[in-house]
């Protein structure tokens, strides 16, 4: 048999995959992997029945069915001010990770360099080293996982192609300060770096802060591209229906990997989420308010352990701080927690290239009273 020479060969399964089949096998809670326990809306379900009936079964158009671009549009404008075209601006993506995936191979070429603020999502630097770029990865400094300008700015070289930003923050549950983009423009703004935000949360955010949208700011939206998740929004992750923005020259260049790639997403899908978000647009208003409430449930919950942590900011993330209970590294807490109280979680140290010394393993809120009840229940046996 020929040789295989992989192209990834220090990338291993997923830690998502990893605690999702372990919480299986223990017959864990699984608050691991983000996704909720709870369905998506009824009528968002009737609606895509009713789009099957009618025979919205065939492939859709690439770039996504016009009416759903046409209310993403809609939508951009009332929450970021500024009108996108739908034709020529907007991307229906297979989920956010696609709409990533597609854009670094679309807009980095060999030999450039991706800033990486970690930890960062795992799908990030694959993307980029498949594309045969370089990440160049730079640590937020916890516990408030900030960012470090100097060190951005000693980073920038003329090989820099892209800037990845996510907020608010998976793994973290930070929210990135609108301010903070100003600061990015103004050390952009002699360089030909673009920016891309992953912004998946943008509608899950609490305690009054403000989502800061590369879409919206004044200079990076002419450079920037920005992802969102039906997915994360909608309570349906299994849709795997996400949507990219970003100027014209961009977009264009998005698309041409787009079709080649996943080409187009699934069409009575698409439809019944046009419909939903013209039915409903209260649904994304009240997100922020919904899930802080499970947050404070969870976190309410936990009072009496032996964790610590600061509130999430935003996502339906929370970190737990383990250090009265055990000096063990993340990987081999994560198991313990497991083992020894049922609850499968996530360790932040395989977001990093290198890893600092954190006691923090990050658990998902989006999941029904009575699950997070019971969970912590047992985590404060811990």
């Amino acid at each position: 048999m020929p040789a295989v020479v992989s192209k990834l060969p220090h990338v291993g399964t997923t830690i998502f995959t990893v605690m999702t089949e372990r919480a299986r096998e223990c017959g864990a809670i699984n608050l691991a992997q983000g996704f909720p326990d709870y369905d998506a809306p009824s009528r968002l379900k009737e609606l895509v029945a009713q789009h099957v009936a009618v025979g919205h079964n065939q492939y859709a158009p690439m770039i996504g069915v016009a009416t759903l671009r046409e209310r993403i549009s809609a939508k951009m404008s009332g929450t970021h001010g500024r009108v996108f075209d739908p034709e020529r601006e907007i991307t229906i993506t297979l989920g956010a990770t696609e709409a990533i995936f597609s854009a670094v191979l679309a807009l980095v070429h060999p030999g450039e360099e991706v800033i990486l603020f970690d930890p960062s999502y795992d799908s990030y630097a694959p993307a980029v080293l498949l594309a045969g770029g370089r990440p160049v990865r730079i640590p937020l400094a916890p516990p408030e996982f900030s960012i470090d300008w100097d060190r951005v700015r000693a980073a920038l070289t003329p090989r820099t192609r892209l800037v990845v930003l996510n907020t608010p923050h998976n793994p973290t549950g930070t929210v990135l300060p609108p301010s903070e983009l100003d600061v990015l423009a103004e050390l952009l703004r002699s360089t030909d770096a673009l920016v891309l935000g992953d912004e998946v949360y943008e509608h899950i955010i609490f305690d009054g802060a403000q989502h800061a949208s590369v879409m919206a700011h004044p200079e990076l939206a002419s450079r920037g591209i920005s992802v969102f998740s039906f997915g994360k929004t909608l309570h349906a992750t299994g849709w795997r229906v996400g949507y990219a923005v970003a100027p014209e020259q961009i977009t264009r260049e998005l698309r041409r990997v787009h079709q080649f790639n996943t080409f187009s997403i699934t069409t009575p899908v698409q439809h019944a989420i046009a419909d939903f978000l013209q039915e409903a647009p209260e649904h994304n208003a009240g997100l922020g308010a919904y899930y802080a409430r499970k947050r404070d449930k969870f976190l309410g919950a936990l009072r009496g352990s032996r964790f610590t942590w600061r509130p999430s900011a935003g996502t339906y993330f929370q970190l737990l701080d383990y250090s009265a209970i055990a000096d063990e590294d993340d990987l081999t807490f994560a198991e313990t927690v497991l083992r020894d109280a049922g609850v499968a979680a996530i360790p932040v140290s395989p977001f990093y290239a290198s890893p600092p010394r954190l006691r923090v393993l990050r658990f998902c809120f989006a999941k029904n009273d009575a699950t997070l009840e019971e969970a912590a229940e047992r985590l404060r046996r811990l």
